[in-house]
């Protein structure tokens, strides 16, 4: 394993960490940890996965953004939950995401795995996404995505990345934990 995955993996367990205590700075660090692993997974024909990590990129510095806002106008991060057809709503926008991207991937590229990379990566969207907003939501995508990676990323011999996932999915049933006590049990649902 090369010293960029070893950077990545701590970079990358820094940032959930981060974001678990809903700290701005899971940011910047999120930012330095998906361009080395948008390089790794890029060099193992990850197609979807790496083009994920530029797109990661672009979406760390508008949570930067969002979480600042929220952060100065409160005094803190404030967590919010979907109404039950805005759920809907994005769970139909990450299943024809996948299906979309995967037959592309199919298609037009020698991806490895490109529904298996495509289903990850269009959950891996809106998880994000859904973080930047502050919805309690991105765990529980998170918890799926991770649960996703691990077996994709032994089937390609990317071992410290499959036990990085291992170590992300303890630390997304954490973040549910400390974002579903963050508002005390009382939740606004917003659409989004």
């Amino acid at each position: 394993m090369s010293l960029v995955e070893w950077i990545a993996t701590g970079l990358g367990i820094a940032c959930v960490a981060l974001a678990a205590v809903r700290s701005i700075w899971t940011f910047p660090t999120g930012i330095a940890a998906v361009l080395l692993l948008g390089a790794v997974v890029f060099e193992a024909r990850l197609y979807s996965d790496a083009m994920l990590q530029l797109f990661f990129a672009g979406a760390n510095l508008y949570g930067w953004g969002h979480w600042r806002r929220a952060q100065a106008e409160t005094g803190d991060v404030p967590v919010a939950t979907l109404a039950l057809r805005d759920r809907l709503r994005w769970l139909t926008g990450i299943a024809l995401g996948a299906l979309l991207w995967g037959a592309a991937m199919h298609r037009w590229t020698d991806a490895a795995l490109p529904w298996w990379d495509a289903a990850i990566a269009s959950a891996s969207v809106a998880a994000q996404l859904l973080m930047a907003r502050r919805r309690l939501e991105n765990w529980w995508l998170w918890i799926a995505v991770d649960v996703a990676s691990v077996p994709l990323y032994l089937s390609k011999g990317l071992y410290l990345f499959a036990a990085l996932y291992l170590i992300y999915l303890a630390l997304a049933v954490w973040g549910l934990a400390r974002w579903s006590g963050a508002a005390g049990g009382r939740w606004r649902v917003v659409p989004v």
